[in-house]
């Protein structure tokens, strides 16, 4: 197993939800967007959720392209088997109501294939939700934005994929 590329981006899971998916391949998905309510992590081949439990700090994600990608680690909080095709070869890390947190490029177009996996996203939703009890009317206004940058863990997510094959065909109905 050999380390192609390392993608490490800082976004904040806006409505709970970060998203991947291909820089020309925006397809909103209900039906996967439902299924990461349960599986953490879900899509439609072309466009990954990944579901925090909390909607305003700062969440880790790392895209690491393999050439056959690893087991995941035994500490994790979670994981499961993910794949997304990307035609242009340039992934968007998206914060569903927020935009674009940044762009990736990959070392060529294609479908990937591997797992997700998660650290401390309960961890991160319990500081969260601590704080939000602890909120008094005589609090400072900065005070959420001050425990929001300084939570005591990470909530991180890991993309470990490999390129499978080339990206289907398109059918273009204009030629």
């Amino acid at each position: 197993m050999a380390l192609l590329a390392e993608h490490n981006v800082t976004a904040t899971p806006g409505r709970r939800v970060l998203e991947v998916y291909d820089a020309d391949a925006y397809l909103g998905d209900e039906a996967a967007m439902d299924a990461a309510e349960t599986q953490v992590v879900a899509g439609n081949g072309y466009h990954l959720y990944l579901l925090s439990l909390q909607p305003d700090m700062k969440v880790q994600m790392t895209i690491r392209i393999w050439d056959s990608p690893p087991a995941p680690p035994a500490e994790v909080e979670g994981h499961t088997d993910v794949s997304l095709e990307s035609e242009t070869g340039i992934l968007v890390i998206g914060q569903l109501d927020r935009g674009p947190a940044d762009e990736i490029t990959l070392p060529r177009p294609g479908v990937y294939e591997g797992h997700a996996w998660w650290q401390n996203r309960q961890a991160a939703a319990d500081y969260y939700n601590t704080t939000l009890d602890q909120l008094t009317d005589d609090s400072p206004e900065d005070q959420l934005t001050e425990a929001w940058n300084n939570c005591p863990v990470t909530e991180r997510y890991v993309l470990d994929l490999a390129y499978t094959r080339e990206p289907e065909p398109i059918d273009d109905e204009d030629q």
